[in-house]
């Protein structure tokens, strides 16, 4: 079985992140519409369980971006109705659905609100509290044999109440990315480049000596191939071969060739037809950023409220899945989130790329995307905001106003179950892709892929059956999802059986060329990028349908 829905992999799983979304008082950025547009009002929904027992719920919002908790600001105070009570077996216990209503407001104005409930005896609570993730997380360690199994879960004290906002916008996916067949290219396990060889490619977890020249001196072979769009693995300077911890956001990591060579991919794939995203890490950094080592050894730096330190974790500070090389950062904290977004729009002016691939993009939260996105479009207005949330549909809608998009996990597991594992099918893998697409509707990007950097190779799972592996590419290619193909699988780049299930790194082998690549399932790849582009009517080709750059 596949381990991506790790948080959800079990009944027992499932059954606690079931029961964390109904406990206490939960909001969770429930609205509707989920993406209000000018002259609309917004329901406003918060769920609660019978202990505590809530008798009032309140929610104070403000329509200029201050904080509405602020004592002598000009925050407004609507007060919920309690609209139903029902019974969920899964809880045992009633669940009482309250709703209130923030009146239609003009466009680009940025709605930021809170919700507190009292209970019968007088104690405040305030969404989202006790925290789901918190929760979850907890869970999962004890799953997955992290931390032992009668490890007690208490949860985060709540100080304040926790703040949440929408955009009222008319922003939109843009329109070239339903015609986008992306390639993810994992650097350094691409190509050296200038001739080169690898440096290894025996231990996964070192550097293997890919390079961003080495992309440069492949770009012929991508464009011939049929992609139109590039999707990077991290480019920033960071002490790992993956690039997802940051080390500093303001250079290109010298490893894999600069700033210089960066260049050299934008406009190479510009010359081509070919769009460049990205891979954009806003969760977390790494422990050498100086903006943390400053935080760390110093209780008073300006840097220490970016991030959450309490000896409670094992490392005296919140992590990415308790990782100690990547400490969280808090984005609600105002001046966290301007550089974050900063970041972002510098990489938009410096290289001019078509936007971001958003790794743990739920981690960001939905708050930072609220204010990010109408950041970024009003610098390049075609560009992409893509995210990376390995979450139930549910969680993934939310997020519908806030991203253009999601990569479809929930597809992926389908895709797997159908031509990998053969557990499903496709009678129900059809019936599951049209309550899909009802479900999301339309102005939400959910990209497809059968594999990535971060789960087996979907030629592992089908035991190397190129067959397998075309019957799945050809129904990914079928659907309105714009397809990603993982560098090799067009291939049959092939990862060891004995790894199946292992670590992250084993699925990043090293590419394979010439005459060591399937020449058969990459003229099957061609067709099918070329069939698809005909049914779309056109190319997109980047050099005849430019936006105007700013």
């Amino acid at each position: 079985m596949d381990f991506t829905f790790g948080k959800l992999i079990s009944d027992s799983l499932k059954l606690t992140n079931h029961r964390a979304l109904l406990n206490g008082l939960q909001h969770r950025h429930n609205i509707f519409p989920l993406d209000p547009a000018p002259g609309e009002s917004v329901n406003v929904y918060a769920v609660t369980a019978s202990n505590p027992a809530i008798g009032r719920v309140e929610l104070n919002y403000t329509t200029d971006g201050s904080d509405p908790r602020a004592d002598g600001s000009d925050a407004r105070q609507i007060a919920f109705q309690r609209v139903h009570i029902e019974w969920d077996t899964l809880v045992w216990d009633y669940i009482s659905y309250w709703s209130a209503q923030i009146p239609a407001q003009p466009e680009d104005t940025m709605v930021t609100y809170s919700i507190s409930g009292w209970s019968t005896s007088g104690d405040v609570i305030h969404a989202d509290y006790p925290d789901v993730e918190e929760r979850v997380q907890h869970a999962t360690m004890i799953h997955f044999n992290n931390i032992p199994p009668d490890t007690a879960f208490t949860p985060s004290p709540q100080s304040e109440a926790s703040l949440f906002c929408y955009h009222v916008d008319r922003i939109k996916p843009p329109a070239w990315v339903m015609e986008a067949i992306i390639y993810h290219v994992f650097l350094d396990r691409f190509h050296p480049g200038d001739e080169a060889d690898w440096r290894q490619t025996t231990d996964l977890e070192d550097f293997c000596g890919g390079t961003l020249w080495g992309l440069r001196d492949k770009l012929d072979y991508l464009a011939d191939l049929g992609v139109n769009c590039l999707w990077l693995s991290p480019t920033w300077k960071s002490p790992s071969n993956h690039g997802y911890d940051v080390a500093d956001y303001d250079r290109i990591e010298p490893r894999l060739g600069g700033e210089e060579a960066l260049h050299a991919i934008v406009e190479g794939a510009r010359r081509r037809g070919v769009r460049v995203l990205l891979d954009l890490v806003c969760n977390h950094l790494s422990n050498e950023h100086p903006v943390f080592v400053d935080a760390l050894r110093d209780k008073n730096s300006p840097y220490r409220d970016w991030f959450t330190f309490d000896k409670r974790f094992p490392h005296g500070y919140r992590c990415f899945f308790n990782v100690k090389n990547m400490p969280k950062i808090n984005l609600e904290r105002p001046a966290a989130r301007e550089w974050m977004i900063n970041t972002a729009i510098k990489q938009l002016r410096d290289f001019d790329v078509d936007g971001f691939r958003l790794d743990v993009a739920a981690g960001a939260g939905a708050n930072f995307w609220t204010h990010c996105r109408p950041r970024l479009r009003a610098i390049k207005p075609d560009c992409l905001l893509i995210g990376e949330i390995i979450e139930a549909p549910a969680t993934l809608r939310m997020y519908k106003g806030r991203l253009d998009g999601c990569l479809d996990f929930s597809l992926n597991e389908a895709l797997r179950n159908t031509y990998g594992w053969e557990s499903w099918d496709e009678r129900r893998l059809k019936a599951f892709v049209q309550s899909h697409q009802r479900y999301f509707g339309e102005d939400f990007v959910l990209a497809s892929f059968l594999d990535n950097h971060d789960m087996d190779r979907f030629s592992l799972i089908a035991e190397d059956d190129s067959e397998k592996l075309k019957r799945a590419a050809a129904m990914q290619f079928s659907l309105p999802n714009p397809p990603i193909i993982l560098y090799g699988t067009e291939v049959g780049l092939r990862q060891p059986v004995s790894t199946r299930g292992s670590t992250l790194d084993q699925c990043r082998v090293p590419m394979v060329w010439g005459t060591e690549q399937d020449q058969d399932l990459l003229a099957f790849y061609k067709r099918q990028i070329s069939d698809r582009k005909n049914r779309k009517g056109k190319t997109n080709d980047y050099r005849s349908n430019r936006s105007t750059r700013r």
